[in-house]
């Protein structure tokens, strides 16, 4: 491999870090990837169609402490050895949305929360098409942003943005900028210290002047307690589900009213295909983004008529012999997990477990207590879930493997139930990602 001194190098080879290389090699940087696992063949083909050289396997720190500026994959945690010797070497170290901001001046949507940030994403998105805006769909989902930014010429981009994403922003703006509630989650990576993961989401709002907009869930105690501490520059469109403090979104006699300076309408509740309570809030937070740019209000009511969802969050997989299954891979954290139970109006059997990031479960202990007649634990260590659940006295079964889960899951139902796969936790000890683990859920399910 051919060493030297690189402009950029690109730390991770994933999505981000592909999509970095290539917009970093269009602007004519000398650059160079290095990731410590495994790059798969699709990505080397790409890294060779643009000729940037890469490295699998380990880190060749020499290298690496030469760059002039370093694009971290936002997997790769603060305190991993090698950033921090960037750190101290004084190299910057930026996320690939901070790097690819810098060479398009589309209109930037930027969506974050620890619950909803997809399906809002996704929403807005989907609504701004339906208006014929020329929008891209970037950061936590769709393709990289950096490589819509090198070979595509979006007018808009709706970027959903996870705290990890927002730690390594610094002169990034959003015009809008969406809060859609902030509980614990990733707590592991920020020192087990509940307002380091705070702050980090509000890093969103950063650089925001009087012309831009942020938009938040006023009725999230930690967001309204946290904005007496901030000086916001930008203009202020609440939602919340009572109109009490000046909301721009919220529910009277059982419509959606959406009340901005350029457009005001109403559409009732129960024409929204989303259905749910967290999912009205996130009508309201895409409405009012939709609004922000434009968007016709008849544009706005078809497309919430229709929008269909979002993969693995309370995805519908099929009704065997009077039980349903429910696919909510994407329930990551506890919060996800209470949404989940807080919709579920039949008994439940639900699957829990994976990689614990500091959960607390107190959050859902009233739900399970209510909903749930029977747990499996679906994960390599269930030693947690069973110091907190065991109290309950309910029928509780470890599991290693989804067939086991949802063969179990099946026996101990009964008709009318539903099997709900919300696990409350990452998915890394036993499948690649939580959109393997739903799609495993799936294919189990239709086999049944």
């Amino acid at each position: 491999m051919n060493k030297g001194k690189y402009d950029i190098v690109v730390l991770g080879a994933g999505i981000s870090g592909i999509g970095a290389a290539v917009l970093a090699k269009t602007k004519n940087f000398s650059v160079f990837v290095s990731d410590n696992g495994t790059i798969s063949d699709d990505d080397k083909a790409v890294l060779a169609q643009y000729t940037i050289p890469w490295e699998e396997g380990h880190h060749s720190t020499p290298l690496i402490l030469e760059a002039q500026e370093v694009i971290k994959s936002p997997g790769i945690p603060q305190k991993a050895p090698i950033i921090q010797q960037l750190h101290e070497q004084g190299i910057p170290v930026i996320s690939e949305i901070e790097f690819a901001k810098r060479y398009t001046h589309a209109k930037m949507i930027c969506i974050t929360g620890s619950n909803g940030k997809t399906t809002t994403t996704s929403l807005i998105y989907y609504t701004l098409k339906n208006a014929g805006l020329n929008v891209g769909l970037a950061g936590n989902i769709g393709q990289s942003f950096a490589l819509q930014v090198a070979t595509c010429n979006f007018d808009y981009y709706v970027i959903e943005l996870s705290s990890f994403q927002l730690d390594n922003m610094y002169d990034f703006k959003a015009d809008i900028a969406i809060l859609l509630n902030i509980t614990p989650d990733h707590l592991d990576r920020y020192n087990y210290q509940f307002q380091q993961y705070i702050d980090a989401k509000f890093r969103i709002i950063q650089n925001q002047t009087e012309n831009d907009i942020f938009i938040y869930w006023n009725d999230d105690p930690v967001i309204t307690a946290e904005l007496d501490k901030r000086n916001i520059h930008a203009q202020q469109f609440p939602f919340a589900l009572e109109h009490k403090k000046g909301e721009k979104a919220y529910l009277q006699d059982n419509q959606l009213i959406m009340n901005t300076p350029s457009n005001t309408f109403a559409i009732p509740r129960e024409e929204i295909a989303l259905q749910g309570l967290h999912n009205l809030y996130n009508s309201m937070a895409a409405g009012l983004a939709a609004s922000s740019v434009d968007v016709k209000k008849e544009t706005i009511r078809d497309s919430f008529r229709n929008f269909q969802g979002v993969p693995h969050r309370l995805e519908y997989v099929a009704s065997v012999r009077g039980i349903r299954f429910i696919n909510d891979s994407k329930a990551t954290n506890v919060n996800s997990c209470w949404y989940a139970l807080q919709s579920m109006d039949t008994p439940v059997v639900l699957i829990l477990g994976g990689t614990d990031k500091g959960n607390d479960y107190s959050e859902i202990e009233a739900l399970v207590q209510e909903k749930a007649h029977t747990l499996i634990f679906l994960g390599v260590d269930n030693s947690k879930l069973h110091t907190f659940f065991d109290k309950m006295g309910k029928p509780m079964i470890d599991v290693r493997s989804m067939e086991e889960a949802v063969q179990t899951a099946y026996k101990g139902a009964n008709k009318g139930d539903t099997v709900l796969l919300s696990p409350c936790c990452a998915s890394f000890d036993l499948f690649k990602n939580y959109e393997d683990r739903g799609d495993q859920f799936k294919t189990v399910v239709r086999n049944l």
